[in-house]
């Protein structure tokens, strides 16, 4: 091969994409007791996520009496059975911040 074509096909090789790492997106569940009412905590608190972090995946399943349970990403960040109360929005809209700034290829 002369080097030309050496230039050419060494070239070619380069332009081969490299396998990307699976995108990681943020995922938060909330559990939350519906005969208790806390239906409208959660929608508020979907909202606040979905309006500040617009690629964070949050979903809802419902769970035991007082039960107010928040995982980002499998890990339970908040629970109300264990804390008594409800996390405030700020400190629920800083957690996941913090976890996009853990992960890495969130569209931002």
């Amino acid at each position: 091969m002369s080097g030309g074509a050496e230039a050419v096909a060494a070239a070619g090789a380069e332009a081969e994409p490299e396998p990307e790492e699976p995108e990681r997106r943020v995922r938060i569940v909330v559990e939350y007791c519906e005969p208790c009412g806390f239906e409208p905590t959660y929608q508020e608190l979907a909202s606040a996520v979905r309006e500040e972090y617009p690629d964070i995946e949050i979903e809802s399943r419902l769970g035991g009496t007082g039960a107010f349970e928040i995982e980002i990403n499998g890990q339970l960040v908040f629970s109300k059975l264990e804390n008594g109360g409800f996390p405030y929005e700020k400190d629920q809209v800083k957690a996941e911040g913090e976890a996009l700034a853990v992960t890495p290829s969130v569209i931002r």
